[in-house]
């Protein structure tokens, strides 16, 4: 898709400076962006290659923009925002031809609108219920009884098992299994005995679910992912998880059992949440972090250790696990120097 600089403008509802006839027909990183193509800058950093860039235009803050040798240039105040309106501007989706493949298999009793596409080797069980324009990619299984919102897109080889519901223009990416049964288990004189999963999971309206990544099914209630939120790559969550709306999740993060995350969160990669904890509305939680205990005020929260040289390292966790030890000696020698202040 081409179009000039001044109509990515009046699409963006943003301020044009320079030449508004500038036709733009890709996006590229400021060094290495030539004639035609669209760049920005959001992180003062790469003001070297801003300097230097032959981008034909640049979305960018007023700031900046004296900096900026394009013929044409986009103000912005949050130039990433800017920038992901117009890809989606640049770059469409195309849409899927409706129609069912000649090998997919339908059961008894589904709704399948007109709209509806469904691909090579699609199963549907019965009773499933699909809205206007749901896309379904090859090699999709979905379970009896499953409820899938309009404009929603199952991309190859996702697995929907069974009274699953989805909302609508939900996005779920490959490999991603939705509905599983939770890691329930009684231990039964040292061997473990199976707790039907008698819940399901219920999908809010545009969810993104990343490739790879499992959502259980409910032990007795359901599991519920908020609308709104954004899953990445494989993550885990476990069976009753409740993640409330807009929050969005990274990559190999673990949520177990019965947690409960709420609205407008931020988690990053390879955080563990313990079960049966609550996460307020509004928190930012760091890469790698463990949480183990509720959190129940706004804000920004970290653990673990940093990278550091490996010697250093091993001092500092000798160190650590001196902690305990260096402590109580403290606390004798404060009793110690008290005691003494009392006798003088």
């Amino acid at each position: 898709m081409s179009v000039t600089v001044g109509e990515l403008a009046a699409l963006l509802g943003v301020p044009l400076e320079g030449d508004a006839t500038v036709s733009i027909h890709g996006v590229a990183p400021l060094n290495r962006a030539g004639p035609g193509e669209l760049g920005f800058l959001a992180d003062p950093r790469y003001l070297p290659a801003l300097r230097e860039t032959g981008a034909s235009a640049v979305i960018l803050r007023a700031e900046h923009a004296a900096e900026c040798p394009a013929p044409a240039r986009l103000i912005a105040d949050d130039p990433y925002l800017c920038y992901a309106r117009a890809v989606r501007a640049l770059f469409p989706e195309p849409p899927a031809p409706p129609g069912v493949h000649p090998s997919a298999v339908v059961g008894q009793g589904c709704t399948v609108p007109d709209s509806v596409t469904l691909g090579p080797g699609v199963v549907l069980g019965d009773g499933v219920v699909l809205g206007e324009r749901v896309r379904i990619d090859a090699g999709c299984y979905v379970g009896d009884g499953v409820r899938i919102g309009a404009d929603s897109w199952l991309k190859s080889r996702v697995v929907i098992q069974h009274d699953v519901i989805i909302g609508q223009r939900c996005v779920i990416d490959s490999g991603t299994v939705i509905g599983s049964d939770g890691f329930g288990y009684a231990n039964d004189h040292g061997t473990w005995l199976k707790i039907p999963q008698l819940g399901t999971v219920r999908i809010g309206d545009d969810v993104e679910i990343g490739a790879n990544t499992t959502v259980d099914r409910g032990a007795l209630e359901d599991t519920v992912i908020g609308d709104g939120v954004k899953l990445d790559n494989q993550i885990q969550v476990a069976h009753n998880v409740q993640i409330g709306e807009h929050t969005a999740i990274a990559g190999c993060t673990g949520i177990a059992g019965s947690a409960k995350i709420g609205r407008h969160c931020a988690i990053g990669g390879g955080v563990g949440v313990v079960g049966h904890l609550e996460i307020t509305d509004n928190v930012v939680i760091t890469g790698m972090t463990f949480v183990a205990h509720p959190i129940d005020r706004p804000g920004s929260y970290s653990s673990g250790v940093p990278m550091q040289e490996t010697a250093r390292w091993r001092r500092n966790y000798a160190r650590f696990r001196q902690l305990d030890d260096i402590a109580r000696r403290l606390a004798r020698l404060e009793k110690r120097l008290l005691a003494d202040d009392e006798e003088v």
